[in-house]
């Protein structure tokens, strides 16, 4: 595979949910198996990017350091079993920093069942692999405790998923967490005031865009990587191309699905996620 220079202020920050051979049927879109991810990485490290941590691309957009040339970002959302089976192993086989957005709701504790989330039936994480991941190296962050659309919910239940969330990481971590993702990638001004106030100093979204060191860092934006990401299109993302860079204005297409989810949410039919 030959490499192609990325545009210097195109940052991909890739986002992963399960890597997996057979997962069940409500994630296996969002899921890569193991061989096709394993394809990705060879292809980021014959690209010439240099995977840094979440935290590197967010004190650059504060003013810090300049990342290095053509910088990449990895991610995984929700905390699968397999990312401590799977994905942790190979990342550390080729010495790469991720992030993991935990949904607190979904991870077992020890000897008992999860709290509960809006996430169907899947092998998660349980307590104790999240605290050995954190002790690893992996950066730890929150992805509510429940997985709702944020967006949607009353100050009171917005509190609760952004606030206990990261009380519940930190007792399980012992340290601060500082790094949120919004599930489904909804927010709002609102959900960001209130990610910010809880201590949350960064949060991702999804935009299906590259990010930057101009891109907000509590709106980072996300390329979606799940079963249809065909190789020339894992391609085209590495060498800078295929998406837009953000800072994006929101458009009124977004606002206007907001409204609309908001409404059947009102209403107690809410939109599935």
């Amino acid at each position: 595979m030959s490499a192609v220079p990325v545009f210097m202020s195109a940052v991909p920050v890739f986002l992963y949910h399960s890597v997996a051979e057979d997962p069940p049927a409500w994630i296996a879109p969002y899921t890569v198996t193991p061989r096709a991810f394993v394809e990705q990485l060879d292809r980021i490290a014959d690209g010439g990017l240099t995977v840094v941590p979440l935290r590197r691309l967010v004190s650059a957009q504060r003013g810090g350091p300049p990342l290095p040339p053509h910088a990449a970002v990895l991610t995984f959302d929700d905390g699968y079993a397999d990312f401590y089976w799977t994905v942790a192993p190979l990342l550390s086989g080729r010495e790469l920093p991720a992030t993991l957005y935990i949904t607190t709701g979904a991870i077992h504790p020890p000897g008992g069942r999860p709290t509960g989330s809006l996430l169907p039936p899947a092998a998660m994480l349980n307590w104790r692999q999240v605290s050995g991941l954190d002790a690893y190296g992996i950066e730890i962050g929150g992805h509510s405790r429940t997985h709702p659309q944020l967006d949607t919910l009353p100050g009171r239940r917005l509190c609760e998923e952004i606030v206990l969330c990261k009380r519940e990481l930190e007792d399980a971590v012992g340290h601060g967490v500082s790094s949120f993702a919004y599930p489904h990638g909804y927010s709002s001004q609102a959900v960001r005031r209130k990610a910010r106030k809880a201590g949350w100093t960064s949060a991702c979204a999804v935009g299906h865009a590259f990010s930057s060191p101009g891109d907000s860092p509590m709106r980072i934006a996300r390329l979606m990587v799940g079963a249809d990401t065909t190789p020339e299109l894992f391609q085209i993302w590495v060498e800078g191309r295929g998406a837009p860079v953000a800072p994006i204005p929101e458009r009124l297409r977004t606002k206007g699905w907001r409204a609309y989810r908001r409404i059947r949410a009102g209403l107690g039919h809410p939109v599935a996620g």
